[in-house]
């Protein structure tokens, strides 16, 4: 634990080979946190770079309360999620449709490299609502206050990832059928 200490004390004085470690340290599992709420490969590598350039500039406001990769994985969230702000490419939804149920299929043997490049697929406030709720844990008031919207609106926009991802791998399994 000292030494993570030591290293982060030593990337706030702007020392780069301490700032490389922390890359290397850390790099792989903040790209994973990238990916998933990108589009595809390319969009989450800028994402990390530019993570990495806001944890650097902000490592000061770190005090060393709490998880040091927590806060980094935080950064990571916010800076893809501002991106999609900044785009502003899908309207929002109407906040009057009701959640979906998605019925429970049967068991599908889906291999993560095609669920991730799904998720991947779905339109940008589906999948940001899809990651930070389903694979982060986050509530609909917090998704709500990340994105800018309703809590409704993120409801919504779960369900229709929800709908969408369904569509998606009850297709997937008619073509193993039939290639089967």
């Amino acid at each position: 634990m000292s030494n993570l200490v030591e290293l982060i004390n030593n990337c706030k004085k702007g020392n780069r080979q301490a700032q490389e470690q922390l890359y290397r340290d850390y790099s792989r599992i903040l790209f994973g946190i990238c990916l998933k709420y990108s589009r595809n490969k390319t969009e989450a590598e800028d994402s990390l770079h530019d993570s990495f350039m806001t944890i650097f500039d902000k490592i000061d406001q770190f005090k060393h309360q709490g998880s040091f990769e927590g806060w980094m994985k935080r950064i990571a969230i916010n800076t893809v999620l501002q991106k999609y702000r900044k785009e502003e490419s899908l309207p929002l939804v109407s906040e009057n449709i009701e959640e979906e149920a998605v019925e429970e299929s049967g068991y599908v043997d889906l291999d993560l490299k095609t669920l991730l490049r799904y998720v991947q697929e779905l339109p940008n406030k589906y999948r940001l609502t899809f990651n930070l709720y389903v694979l982060d844990g986050y509530s609909h008031k917090e998704i709500s206050e990340m994105l800018g919207t309703s809590e409704g609106t993120s409801k919504s926009n779960l369900a229709r990832a929800r709908g969408i991802l369904k569509e998606k791998i009850e297709a997937n399994k008619a073509k193993i059928y039939i290639e089967g």
